[in-house]
């Protein structure tokens, strides 16, 4: 079983680690596989006068605020008062914004949405402000603190409830179907959600921790059921629709003679877990736990096989045969009559594609580009549709991953949007035109609609003088054309557009930076995680989103919007509208556009500030010298 466990891991190897570093993380499982250590000290202080002449604590932190996070908030806040945990969190911010400024750069602090809400979150601010709402409603300190300790502890009850608690089930799911299949993919670790039944499963494993607390009490029980309900997150893995239980009395049943010998087993993984322990955990979280894991899946698959040998009473419950063997050719065809005949008839054989040769074949295959848009090229785009559809049950079809469509428990079917808009469509030269063109009047919006919410006034944002940011309408082109061949991979192409549109940003600042004798249309200096100011975290993840949706649905929309429009008037609409913008270009690289709000937003958040911000004024006013210290 043993060697069995390690061929599986073999070939399935980042993604049984993936799934037990994940309920490491979670605390769901290997909790002792990841451990963390801080230093917290702090001290209520002798008493001194408030503002108001009554007495007040001080709080002293021991050394610095490091170390100190939300649950030290939330403690003061219990044994003093809010205004207590306030304090509390206001230096724990600044010290980590001043420790920011001596720190790497990339790792700014001080501007940004980004920065505000880490700084919220690891000092604690939003449990005082939580704190604060809720004491003036009641109009009690005590009694809001109270709540709010009761609503967090409402809140981890859940999160224990349906994640900590569930999690073992979903990845001992994983594992079963890694026993005799080449493809596990992560869409796997959602089974439950799939066949509706992540709350039963829950249940299951929440009637056994109980079941296994009420043993512990007695001190043998301890030991005894944690064998005799070893079996049951498997159980629930392979059949969630039980009730608890059945599920508790079956695993019962197949542990019976058995105990002893499961103790013997997992005693003898005694040496990889103090290889782990010399290596910190590191030598656990990459092979012990998942190769532990995928031993003890092999031996769950023993003790099932021997319950239904000997009609062990609810063994009939264990039914889904596909995990341990694989379904016949004739039952596969059955099922995915429609995959395999996709299969057989690719879409890259429909007819029309093969008639593009020469650089036009070569466009159309790489980049998704077509010059002109044929009956024959809607047909392949019509077979594209249908493939994108199938293409992830080709692996079931093939053998090669668990057949979703023989589970006993219907599977929910895979609705998704995109699949309805065919992203996998090629587009006209003129469509993308207009998606540039489009992208870059949007980008327009968002910057001046931003900075006139931001700073109460309206500038026309950009290097160019009309409506019109062509780095969104470049990057949307982009991520359509260069990233073509990945548009089947969202995870893939959700990574490559931020790189892509990382690059682009990046290079565009530098480019408009040393052409323009050092004038700057943006700067991310202060930001969370940021690159020279040029590019950072959070406008990344913006593009990474902004890129799913332009790939997935809103390029989509746009070509079947111009897709009825006769191709004589959009492709002079485009001519015109190319014309204007590359008027605006050149006359922008003589005269490009700069001033107040456009080249030195700093100076406009100064100049002029939103009613009742006068209280962030000192901040500006800070930021804005330290910029023009940096130019200079």
């Amino acid at each position: 079983m043993k060697k069995a466990g390690r061929r599986s891991l073999k070939r399935h190897y980042v993604i049984f680690v993936a799934a037990c570093l994940i309920a490491a993380f979670l605390s769901a499982e290997f909790q002792g596989s990841l451990s963390f250590s801080s230093a917290q000290s702090y001290e209520v202080g002798d008493n001194e006068s408030g503002a108001d002449g009554e007495t007040v604590d001080r709080i002293i932190v021991t050394g610095s605020a490091v170390g100190l996070d939300w649950a030290d908030v939330l403690r003061i806040m219990a044994e003093e008062d809010t205004e207590a945990g306030r304090e509390l969190t206001e230096e724990i911010q600044a010290d980590e914004i001043e420790r920011a400024k001596s720190g790497d750069p990339m790792f700014g602090r001080t501007r940004g949405v980004f920065s505000g809400l880490v700084n919220q979150i690891t000092s604690g601010s939003i449990l005082v402000t939580a704190a604060a709402a809720i004491s003036s409603i009641t109009g009690s300190d005590g009694l809001g603190i109270l709540i709010l300790i009761l609503l967090g502890a409402a809140g981890m009850l859940l999160f224990w409830f349906l994640i900590q608690n569930t999690f073992p089930v979903v990845i001992r799911r994983v594992f079963l179907e890694g026993m005799i299949y080449e493809r596990v993919t992560p869409q796997r670790f959602v089974f439950l959600l799939r066949v509706r039944k992540w709350l039963k499963a829950s249940w299951i494993m929440f009637v056994k921790y109980v079941y296994y607390l009420l043993w512990c009490f007695t001190g043998v029980g301890a030991v005894v059921k944690r064998y005799s309900y070893y079996l049951v997150p498997y159980i629930a893995a392979e059949n969630p629709d039980m009730t608890a239980r059945q599920a508790i009395t079956l695993s019962r049943n197949m542990m019976k003679g058995h105990k002893w010998e499961c103790f013997v087993f997992e005693l003898s993984f005694i040496g990889w877990q103090i290889l782990g322990y010399f290596t910190m955990g590191l030598f656990n979280i990459f092979y012990t736990n998942p190769y532990k894991i995928s031993a003890f899946t092999r031996y769950y698959a023993e003790l099932r096989a021997l319950a239904i040998k000997n009609g062990i009473e609810g063994a009939e419950l264990l039914y889904d045969m596909y995990l341990y063997e694989r379904a016949e050719s004739g039952t596969i065809a059955l099922k995915y009559g429609d995959v395999i005949e996709a299969m057989e008839n690719p879409p890259e054989e429909a007819p029309g594609m093969e008639a593009l040769d020469g650089w036009r074949g070569f466009l159309a295959r790489n980049f998704g580009i077509l010059l002109f848009r044929r009956q024959q090229e809607r047909q392949y785009e019509k077979r594209q549709a249908e493939t994108v559809r199938l293409q992830a049950l080709m692996d079931d079809a093939r053998g090669e991953a668990y057949p979703v469509r023989l589970y006993p428990i219907p599977e929910e079917e895979r609705r998704m949007l995109v699949q309805s808009l065919n992203y996998m469509r090629h587009y006209s030269v003129w469509c993308l035109i207009v998606i540039f063109i489009g992208l870059s009047f949007f980008g327009w919006l968002w910057e001046v609609g931003m900075h006139l919410v931001a700073y109460g006034e309206f500038v026309n944002r950009g290097a160019l003088h009309g409506p019109w940011l062509p780095i969104y309408g470049s990057g949307a082109v982009l991520i359509l054309t260069v990233l073509n061949r990945l548009r089947r991979y969202p995870a893939l192409e959700f990574t490559a557009t931020i790189v892509l549109c990382g690059f682009l940003e990046y290079m565009t600042s530098l480019i408009m930076e040393i052409t323009s004798g050092g004038t700057k249309w943006w700067d991310y200096s202060g930001y969370f995680l940021n690159l020279h100011g040029r590019i950072c975290a959070e406008g990344l993840l913006v593009f990474g989103v902004g890129g799913l949706a332009i790939v997935y649905v809103l390029a989509p929309v746009i070509d079947n919007l111009i897709d009825d429009i006769a191709e004589k008037k959009l492709r002079t609409v485009c001519l015109i509208l190319l014309a204007v913008f590359f008027a605006d270009a050149g006359y922008s690289q003589i005269h490009p556009n700069v001033g107040k709000g456009v080249t030195d937003i700093e100076e406009a958040a100064v100049l002029s500030p939103r009613p009742g911000s006068e209280s962030n004024l000192d901040g500006a006013v800070t930021a804005y010298i330290q910029t023009e210290s940096r130019y200079r």
